[in-house]
C-alpha cells in the first residue's frame, strides 16, 4: 500500500477538519461552488466522484461479466439486504429514537421528519461511492458492476412506492433528472472511458492496464479527500449551529450502518462466498444514494426541513463510517 492508501483515515480525518475549517472562512466560495448543481447533483463533487471511480473502471473485464451469473449469490444477498432488509430497520430506528429515546430532547413534528429523511436514504442504496469501496477493498470489479447495475434497475421501479410505503404518504415523486443525471455521471461516463482506457492499454502490452492503474491510484484517493472538504464545507454552518441535532440524528445513522454491514457480513458467511463479492456486497448495502435522498427530501418537506438536514447528517456520517467499514473488511480478509 502506498503512502496515501496506508495513511487514508488521517487524510480523512484532515480533509473533514479542512473542511469545516474552511467553510467557516471563506463561505462564499463553498456557496459558489454549491450553486454548481444540475438536478441536485453538484458538478464540482461529481468530477471528484468521477476521479475516483475511473481507475475501477478500467479493471473491468467485459469477457469475465458472463461469470457473475454463474455465482449470483452474491447479487441476490444485495438485492435482499438493499429492498427488503435495510429500508424496514432504518424506518424502525427513526421511530425508535425520535418517538421514544430522543423524545425528551425532540419536538414531534422535528422527530417526524428526522424520520422521514432516514426513510429516504434507506431506500436509496449508493451508486457512485460503492466503486471506491469495492476498489479499497480490493473488490471484484465485474461483480461490482452488476451489483450496482441491477440495484440501479430495481431503484427506478422501487424506489417511490417503497418511500410512499414507509412515509406514509401517496405523493412521492421522483426526481428522474437526479436519477438519470447520476447514473450518467457516476456509472455510464466514468464507465466508457474505462471501457475505451483498457482496450488502448491492452493493445500496448499485457501489463499495462495494472501499471496504469497502480500510477492513478492516488488520484483516486486525492479525490476522495477533495470530495470530503467540500461536502463538511457545504455544511460547516450546519455543524456549528446545529451540533446537537446532528449527533442525534448521526447516532441511529451509525447503528443502522453497522448493523446493515454486520447482517450482510453473517449472509456472505452462510453463503461462502469469496471475500472480494463479500466485501463490496457488505459496502452496497451500507452506503446510501445521498444525492436522491436530499432531492426527494427537498421537494417533499423544503429545503429547511428535518428531513433535508437529516438526508445530509447522512452525507456527513457516510464517509468515515464506511472508511472504518472498508478497514474491517480488509482485516477480514483471509490469509494466504
Amino acid at each position: 500500500m502506498g503512502l496515501f492508501e496506508r495513511f487514508l483515515s488521517l487524510w480523512v480525518a484532515l480533509g473533514i477538519l479542512a473542511g469545516v475549517g474552511l467553510g467557516l472562512a471563506v463561505p462564499g466560495l463553498f456557496q459558489a461552488v454549491a450553486a454548481l448543481e444540475v438536478a441536485h447533483v453538484n458538478l464540482v463533487v461529481a468530477v471528484f466522484i468521477w476521479v475516483m471511480i475511473y481507475p475501477m473502471m478500467i479493471q473491468i473485464d467485459w469477457s469475465a461479466i458472463k461469470d457473475v451469473g454463474k455465482k449470483p449469490q452474491g447479487l441476490m444477498l444485495t438485492l435482499v439486504v438493499n429492498w427488503l432488509i435495510k429500508p424496514f430497520t432504518m424506518a424502525a430506528l427513526g421511530v425508535l429514537f425520535f418517538q421514544y429515546i430522543f423524545a425528551p430532547w425532540v419536538d414531534p413534528q422535528s422527530a417526524s421528519e428526522y424520520i422521514a429523511g432516514m426513510i429516504l436514504l434507506g431506500v436509496a442504496p449508493c451508486t457512485a461511492m460503492v466503486f471506491v469501496w469495492s476498489q479499497l477493498v480490493k473488490g471484484d470489479a465485474n461483480y461490482t458492476l452488476v451489483q450496482v447495475s441491477v440495484n440501479d434497475i430495481i431503484m427506478v421501479f422501487a424506489f417511490a412506492p417503497l418511500a410512499a410505503f414507509l412515509l406514509g404518504v401517496t405523493n412521492v415523486t421522483v426526481p428522474w433528472q437526479t436519477l438519470v443525471l447520476s447514473t450518467v455521471l457516476y456509472v455510464v461516463l466514468p464507465l466508457a472511458a474505462g471501457m475505451a482506457t483498457r482496450h488502448l492499454l491492452q493493445r500496448k502490452s499485457a501489463h499495462a492496464v495494472a501499471d496504469f492503474v497502480a500510477q492513478l491510484k492516488p488520484w483516486s484517493v486525492v479525490g476522495l479527500i477533495a470530495t470530503v472538504v467540500l461536502l463538511f464545507g457545504f455544511q460547516a454552518g450546519t455543524i456549528v449551529n446545529k451540533p446537537l441535532v446532528i449527533v442525534l440524528i448521526a447516532i441511529p445513522l451509525i447503528l443502522q450502518t453497522y448493523g446493515i454491514f454486520f447482517i450482510t457480513w453473517a449472509g456472505a458467511r452462510w453463503l461462502k462466498l469469496p471475500h472480494n463479492v463479500a466485501g463490496p456486497a457488505c459496502l452496497i448495502g451500507t452506503s446510501n444514494f445521498f444525492e436522491l435522498a436530499v432531492a426527494v427530501a427537498i421537494s417533499l418537506f423544503g429545503l429547511n426541513s428535518g428531513a433535508a438536514l437529516a438526508t445530509v447528517v447522512g452525507v456527513l456520517v457516510e464517509v468515515p463510517v464506511m472508511l472504518s467499514l472498508v478497514a474491517i473488511v480488509n482485516a477480514w480478509r483471509p490469509r494466504d
